[in-house]
């Protein structure tokens, strides 16, 4: 049974960025600056301004950018699926941080309920691609080996798993 999917709509995070951007009197330098306060003192690279202003034109932006973003608005990713008539519900909500802590998914997490389903259904990888817009069954079988996967593509998994992203997101500390 094929489930309706929602669209993570990019264009309308970027609007909400900018939105705030200007709401905070900020240019696009300090805008990046503000995001990437929990990058110092870590190894990870910061987000680039030339990323973040650039994001609304990718097909695929990479999850660690969206949730440090998401993260800096204060919003969640179900908040921005086109189409979805609900609010985002408390379980929906990323995890608190802190001030040195970066999200990121846990793809070996979310490959694992993946599969947990999958032989539920008893279907096989390439099955549950067939039902999960640009994904193959090697893509999918590959998050076991993680470490990243972007948007929009993410939020596709999560609806077909029907849990809230956030269940993925966790906090890795400086």
């Amino acid at each position: 049974m094929r489930i309706p999917l929602y669209e993570f709509d990019m264009n309308a995070l970027h609007a909400a960025l900018d939105d705030e951007r200007r709401a905070r009197d900020l240019s696009w330098s300090e805008l990046a600056a503000k995001i990437n306060e929990p990058f110092k003192g870590t190894s990870s690279l910061p987000i680039s301004v030339t990323t973040i202003k650039n994001m609304r034109t990718k097909r695929s932006v990479t999850s660690a950018v969206v949730l440090q973003i998401l993260r800096w608005l204060g919003r969640t990713p179900e908040s921005f699926l086109s189409g979805r008539s609900s609010l985002p519900a408390a379980s929906e909500a990323l995890p608190n941080a802190g001030p040195s802590g970066i999200l990121r998914f846990d793809t070996r997490a979310m490959h694992q309920a993946l599969n947990e389903r999958r032989v539920k259904q008893g279907m096989t990888w390439k099955q549950v691609a067939n039902q999960l817009p640009g994904f193959t069954g090697s893509m999918l079988s590959n998050l076991a080996t993680g470490p990243l996967i972007g948007f929009p593509g993410v939020m596709m998994i999560r609806q077909w798993l029907g849990v809230p992203a956030a269940n993925f997101v966790r906090e890795r500390s400086r």
